[in-house]
């Protein structure tokens, strides 16, 4: 018999009932449930509406419940209609009439709304976690390569030296973003809807200050229509998530480029690269290319959730229970992106050998071999014309700037003197490009230092 039966003549239709139950994935929420549930409880006796006894046989069923679910004493009904009906029935079950008083002044559109939120809290706290250890790894790797020469790209096409130091902290900062912005999520999801009720509150004299303060929110949410309908926070985080799986993709385009043959950059640890069925020469990158292809999904859910909104009037509707199996795919889709790779980031190898050859091959010296021009009193425009005429003859040639004769130099512009080469040596520029957030190693030094400072404020 279902909890809402008393306003029906006859069951409801078992494709129906399979059709409206939630418990297979909303069962996760199961800690949050009872939480809350102890929580209003408590509350209740304190304020004189239901017995202090049946207050305390509540809060030890709902303890009973818990050791019982962790250890596995107790399964999951599959025929429950959700998480809530379960405990309750649960608890009525092992209590008696006590447990019927649970639910008094509240409903279950507040208590689902309370439970996603508390869950995802948590779940905002485990993403962070996950979040600042790839900083931290980058930071570290970024220490260890600051003299790593390689070209910077744009249009995919070798631009200017930068170092893997400076092309890792980008990524960083990224990262660092992401946290903030999932801080700000957080910040903004963590008001309690409890007491909202079915969407009108309640006419008992209940706290809500109390129950939000026991669970940790910041304050009860401020309406109850909104509290008991908004799923902001759900489409807040998600989209946080998507920025999150964005840069990861980006991140894994770059590695599944420079693991490839052509580039040769890095090669991945045999522990997070698989094989091919027929060739047995392949070393594929598939976390790379999964993190890329999970990417589309975490944006689906997205508009999974944009789209379930759109239309909704005030208050509560059924469409919202869709909510859950999207948040929850999107939350565990991170997680197991970000867990594995940063393993993979961290055993993967440099070639470092392969990236300066690159960068050498690239003519990406070209603009300092036009500023070392413009030093010398020749506008920028004639600087850069020249050197353009002295990249197409090192291609002419098959030299590279660094190879090229200085007579050759000289024929195009008599300033240019032996001094040329030191100018346009790789480390040379790289070392010259000082400027706050750019590729020298001491500019890098500091970019690192500001995240370490990052990770230190968000460890307290």
């Amino acid at each position: 018999m279902k909890m809402w039966a008393g306003r029906f003549a006859k069951e409801a239709d078992s494709r129906v009932n399979d059709f409206n139950s939630s418990i297979r994935f909303d069962s996760r929420m199961y800690e949050q449930d009872l939480m809350g549930s102890m929580a209003h409880a408590r509350m209740l006796a304190a304020n004189g509406i239901i017995p202090e006894g049946d207050a305390e046989a509540i809060c030890d069923g709902l303890e009973g419940i818990h050791a019982d679910l962790k250890s596995g004493k107790l399964l999951f009904d599959p025929d429950a209609e959700d998480i809530h009906m379960f405990i309750e029935q649960e608890l009525t079950a092992r209590i008696g009439d006590a447990g019927k008083r649970l639910h008094t002044a509240r409903s279950r559109n507040d208590q689902v709304a309370l439970d996603l939120r508390m869950y995802l809290r948590e779940e905002t706290k485990s993403v962070s976690g996950l979040l600042l250890d790839l900083i931290r790894e980058l930071a570290g790797k970024a220490d260890e390569h600051l003299e790593t020469v390689m070209p910077g790209y744009t249009h995919l096409q070798r631009a200017q030296p930068i170092t893997l130091a400076h092309h890792l902290m980008a990524y960083a900062n990224m990262f660092c973003r992401d946290v903030e912005r999932l801080s700000d999520a957080a910040a903004r999801m963590n008001f309690c809807p409890l007491g909202n009720g079915a969407l009108a509150g309640t006419t008992y004299p209940i706290d809500r200050q109390m129950t939000a303060k026991a669970l940790g929110f910041t304050a009860p949410a401020a309406n109850s229509l909104d509290g008991v309908s908004d799923r902001d926070f759900c489409i807040e985080l998600c989209s946080a998530f998507s920025t999150i799986m964005m840069h990861l993709s980006r991140f894994s385009e770059e590695i599944i480029a420079w693991c490839s043959w052509e580039f040769k950059f890095i090669e991945l640890d045999d522990a997070f690269a698989t094989g091919s069925s027929i060739m047995p020469q392949k070393k594929n990158p598939d976390v790379t290319e999964l993190i890329r292809g999970k990417t589309g999904r975490v944006y689906g859910d997205l508009m999974t959730l944009f789209t379930m909104m759109k239309g909704l009037p005030l208050a509560y509707n059924k469409d919202m229970q869709e909510d859950k199996e999207a948040i929850f795919d999107a939350v565990d889709t991170v997680k197991l992106s970000l867990s594995t790779f940063t393993p993979m980031l961290r055993t993967m190898t440099v070639l470092k050998e392969n990236m300066r050859a690159a960068a050498a091959k690239g003519f990406i010296n070209a603009t300092d071999c036009a500023d070392y021009l413009t030093k010398k009193g020749v506008p920028f425009r004639d600087a850069y014309k020249t050197t353009g005429t002295l990249v197409a003859l090192c291609i002419e040639k098959g030299l590279t700037l660094e190879t090229l004769p200085l007579a050759d130099y000289q024929a195009a512009n008599g300033l240019f003197s032996e001094d040329i080469y030191e100018a346009i040596d790789l480390m040379a520029c790289v070392n010259g490009r000082t400027s706050e957030g750019g590729p020298a190693p001491r500019a890098v030094r500091k970019q690192i230092e500001l995240v370490r400072e990052f990770l230190a404020a968000a460890a307290k």
